[in-house]
């Protein structure tokens, strides 16, 4: 009788490879994201194909150029980000990383033949990073285990130094969408060289986007040559969530 932690997280199914958490069959099965705004990465139903952003976008784009997920923030993917991120499991790390890159290989494919959207590896990949006082009791940061796998998959560099919170703020989650907004600016500095570079900004759950476009934007004023957000799960149920 196969252990428990030879068999797959879904299906109880033995794993030929232990290491990636859940089998082929499962992984096929999870769910799908609907079509969606390659520079948002919200529902677009009236999207014939991936060369074109969204309405909103084309008259109010967000300040990074691309953003690629994986999920909805629904299960099984909301389940592996829980138990990673406030209960320190990190044989999730793994699972996650590689599905991030599976997510950012098929955004690269659908999206080759775009001028607008066509995605290059990027050369420096930076995670939201925590306050110092929270990364303290929490122990981690969560996307730091998801990046470090990621950044040898993918080849770039990794420099999480270069993006730090300058100053503690409200839990993002606990807060109205409007107070989302007033919450995080000017929390964040920049503290290497970014200028002419293409980056690709990690963060576990978008939802409302305002941390990434802080973020984006303070790239960007650095002199970053764009910013691609790269996200396991992009919050798609309510907009204001």
């Amino acid at each position: 009788m196969p252990m428990i932690d030879s068999l797959c997280w879904l299906c109880q199914q033995p794993l030929v490879l232990v290491r990636h958490g859940i089998c082929s069959v499962c992984l096929n099965l999870l769910p799908s994201l609907p079509k969606c705004c390659p520079r948002c990465g919200l529902p677009c139903s009236n999207m014939k194909h991936m060369k074109h952003q969204c309405w909103t976008c084309q008259h109010s784009p967000p300040a990074w150029q691309q953003l690629i997920a994986v999920s909805d923030y629904c299960l099984p993917i909301k389940h592996f980000i829980t138990r990673l991120k406030f209960y320190g499991e990190d044989k999730y790390a793994p699972l996650l990383a590689r599905l991030m890159l599976f997510a950012w290989l098929d955004a690269r494919r659908a999206r080759q033949l775009s001028p607008l959207f066509r995605l290059s590896r990027p050369d420096l990949l930076l995670t939201v990073p925590l306050h110092h006082t929270r990364h303290w009791r929490r122990g981690f940061n969560q996307n730091d285990m998801i990046a470090k796998k990621l950044t040898h998959w993918v080849n770039c560099r990794y420099t999480p130094e270069v993006l730090v919170r300058a100053r503690s703020t409200a839990v993002q989650r606990t807060l109205s969408a409007e107070l989302r907004r007033y919450n995080l600016q000017g929390a964040f500095a920049c503290n290497g060289d970014v200028r002419g570079l293409h980056i690709a900004l990690l963060d576990d759950i978008v939802t409302t986007g305002n941390t990434v476009e802080e973020i984006s934007q303070l790239l960007l004023s650095h002199g970053a040559a764009s910013v691609q957000v790269w996200c396991l799960c992009r919050t798609l149920k309510s907009h204001n969530k």
